[in-house]
Parts: C-alpha cells; structure tokens; sequence
C-alpha cells in the first residue's frame, strides 16, 4: 500500500480526533475516535493527547494532523484557539521526534479543503475555488488550478460598512444578534459577493454548520458564482491532513 494509508488527525478546540485513512479513496479505515482537548492546549497536555490517540489504532506510519493556527513549514505561527506556548514552535519536527514517527502539520480549514478539492464539492473543478466555513467564527480556503493558497484569512477582511467580515456574518453573530435566517442570509450574501468581486471563483463551497441547513437562507443570496454544500462534513478535517501528509511524502520522494 506505500504512503496510500495515513493517519489523519483533527486538533480542534473541543475534540482532538482522528483515524486511519486509505488516501486513495478518501475513505476512514476504522471508525473514527475522539478524545476531549485538553485545557490548556500546551504542548506537552496535547501532544500527550496525540499520542495516545496514536497508540489507539496502534499506528505506525505516517500522521497527517490539522492544526487550528496559520502553519509555516511544520511552524505554527498563530494561537487564536490553541494555548500561545505553541507559537514559533515546529510542531512538525517535535511531533515526529516525540512520536517516533513521520508527522505532518497542516492549517485545519486548508486540511478540509484538501479533502473537499479531491473527493467532495470541488472534485473535477480545474478553476479557482473558495471555501468558506461557518460557525463561531468564517474560515477560508482558497485553490486555484488545484493549487492550495495556504493559511488564508479571509474570514477577517472587512466589508465596505468598515465592519470585519467575522464580525458581522458568522453564525454566532446570528445567534447572538437573534437574528432570523432571511436577516442573516442578507449579511452572509454581502460577504461573499465581496469575495467574488475580489477572487471571481468558478465555485463557493459552504462549510461548517450553515452547511447543514441551506434552504433557510439560500433565496437570500443574490451572487454569481455557482455555491455548492460541502459533503464530508466532519471527516473532512481527518481525510484532509492525511491527503496533506501523503502530498508531503510524495515531494520529500522526489
């Protein structure tokens, strides 16, 4: 099989989860299994965490894991959700030296995007693509010709009303502002014609826990560009990182 099945993980803010993947058909191998975050998310508290969801499937290959921070070359360079020990650390190499075995870091939304771009919404689509991700907060990944533009921020641009984009349109905005869906669809439809005046996409694919429930506010989007629901839903995080891994080990081939 070569690099073909690779352990995925999913480093969130809730739940660290993960299981094995067969790459090739972005399938799960087994059934998924979770284990809570620790709090605090410090190095030693997740990296523990990590290995023992490791010695759960007694792996002993590769490991693909998405981090929720901007990642530089296995570096994680940002700390919004995860405790700030982990900023300017080489999660990559320390993983793989406490693990014994070949680790790879990825951004989380890039992972998920990942998985979407070759086995979801995106598969097949050659053009520029946006994913967008919605819950507590927007999430953006972005590939063009099948390329990842990594580490994207695009929840954090601000709209022509000088309010930042996560402000004014994620999902818990709604909440708390106890909006209806037809007054929230209006805000989410002024964001994301502003990314389309700013990327022109071929598609906008929705994520996050919008995705679940578009009838509620898709009449009051007015934009042209085709949109379509994500399909992997919460395996896409884990089938991501393990796609992002085997990419790695293909270049490191070369």
């Amino acid at each position: 099989m070569g690099n073909r099945e690779i352990l995925g993980i999913d480093f969130g803010g809730s739940g660290i989860k993960g299981a094995p993947v067969d790459t090739k058909k972005g399938k799960l191998l087994a059934e998924r299994h979770r284990i809570p975050t620790p709090s605090p998310s410090d190095i030693e508290s997740v990296s523990g965490t990590i290995c023992q969801l490791i010695d759960y499937f007694g792996w002993k290959g590769p490991v693909g894991i998405g981090f929720p921070s901007v990642v530089m070359n296995g570096t994680i360079k940002t700390a919004a959700n995860i405790d700030k020990s982990w900023i300017g650390v080489n999660a990559q190499e320390l993983l793989s030296k406490k693990t014994g075995l070949p680790v790879f870091i990825v951004n989380d939304a890039d992972a998920a995007g990942y998985a979407e771009m070759k086995f979801g919404a995106g598969r097949d689509v050659n053009g520029t693509v946006l994913l967008v991700t919605v819950g507590t907060g927007i999430g953006s990944v972005l590939f063009s010709g099948n390329r990842l533009v990594a580490n994207t921020e695009l929840g954090h641009i601000f709209l022509d009303n000088g309010i930042e984009a996560e402000s004014y349109a994620a999902d818990s905005v709604r909440e708390t502002e106890n909006m209806d869906w037809t007054e929230w669809g209006a805000r989410f439809n002024k964001y994301l014609n502003e990314l389309q005046k700013l990327f022109w996409p071929e598609l906008i694919i929705i994520g996050g826990g919008v995705s679940k429930k578009p009838e509620r506010y898709m009449p009051a989007l007015s934009i042209n560009t085709e949109i379509k629901m994500a399909c992997l839903k919460n395996d896409a995080g884990i089938i991501g990182a393990a796609l992002a891994a085997r990419k790695a080990l293909k270049r490191d081939d070369d």
